[in-house]
């Protein structure tokens, strides 16, 4: 384990501070009392190298957390691949090289568990990356993500900077993205069973055959985790967060049906992708260093519902 990185009297940055992961980031910072500066687009314009450079010499941060991104599900992924793999790519280049050029004392990066390639063993070890093709219904996000992570590393190899990168599993929790089109499975599924219960519909429909196995972690839980990876690992591999469990989809379907009430049925669309048969992570490198996830699905679950019903006219 690393020397423990010390937070006093730091200020830290971070990118994408309204979305899931950002506000879940600034709210754990929050509660630690460490002073944070959060952006949303309309304060600085991440895609501009100029604003961003900009921004670093007015602000001066210690430590950045980059949780900003262009993100979306299977469908946003296959019709928009051009704007995935660009706003994604120059977003982490103007962040990423401008904490080297602003002294930056420490930079998380968040990737994602889809860089890993599609038919790879279970449960995946960060030692996978870059073993096999990727899947293709999400190809042009991970490569960016991918090639984020590769920036920390050579950054680091040839500037010594202390940027480390994270891999989360499939995130759920409070300001999730609800579009009924370009949501990730637990904010589509969520969205699909309430309407259908205040509808009195008789049936949901689920994209895909249910057959598929994911893991899911609360965003709160990620937060906790990017904390503690800030303070105690200091390596050049990506490290996964995630809880180490999987759940069918049919199954995590089945959960959110009761966590809502809806007393319909459940039919499956074959005509839609699948995506990839598994992906579970091997977070045996993140529970050796001492962490492990805190909040169990059905909890989780039950205060994901609480908070859409809460901020979402439910």
């Amino acid at each position: 384990m690393a020397d423990k990185f010390d937070f006093t009297d730091k200020t830290v940055w971070v990118p994408g501070a309204n979305g899931m992961v950002g506000s879940a980031i600034t709210r754990r910072l929050s509660n630690e009392g460490i002073q944070t500066i959060t952006t949303t687009r309309n304060d600085l314009d991440l895609l501009n190298s100029s604003h961003v450079e900009a921004f670093y010499h007015k602000t001066k941060p210690d430590v950045v957390i980059l949780a900003a991104a262009k993100v979306g599900g299977i469908h946003a992924n296959t019709e928009y691949p051009a704007d995935f793999i660009s706003e994604n790519l120059q977003i982490q280049q103007n962040v990423i090289t401008g904490a080297y050029r602003a002294s930056v004392k420490k930079l998380l990066f968040l990737g994602s568990s889809c860089i890993y390639p599609k038919s790879c063993p279970q449960p995946i070890k960060e030692d996978y990356l870059l073993t096999g093709p990727l899947e293709t219904t999400n190809e042009w996000y991970a490569i960016a993500k991918i090639a984020g992570l590769k920036l920390c590393q050579a950054y680091r190899k040839q500037y010594g900077c202390d940027f480390i990168s994270a891999m989360p599993t499939n995130l759920y929790g409070p300001n999730d993205n609800f579009h009924p089109e370009n949501s990730h499975v637990p904010a589509a599924l969520l969205q699909r069973f309430h309407k259908a219960k205040v509808n009195n519909d008789e049936q949901v429909i689920i994209w895909g055959s249910g057959k598929p196995f994911r893991e899911f972690l609360h965003v709160d839980d990620l937060a906790d985790a990017c904390i503690f990876l800030l303070k105690h690992y200091s390596e050049e591999s990506p490290i996964n967060i995630g809880t180490g469990s999987d759940v069918s989809i049919a199954d995590f379907a089945t959960l959110i049906q009761r966590t809502i009430g809806f007393n319909g049925n459940i039919e499956f669309d074959l005509s839609r992708p699948d995506g990839m048969p598994r992906k579970r992570l091997d977070v045996s490198k993140l529970t050796t260093l001492g962490w492990k996830n805190k909040i169990i699905l059905n909890d989780g679950l039950k205060q994901y519902y609480q908070w859409y019903l809460d901020n979402n006219n439910g």
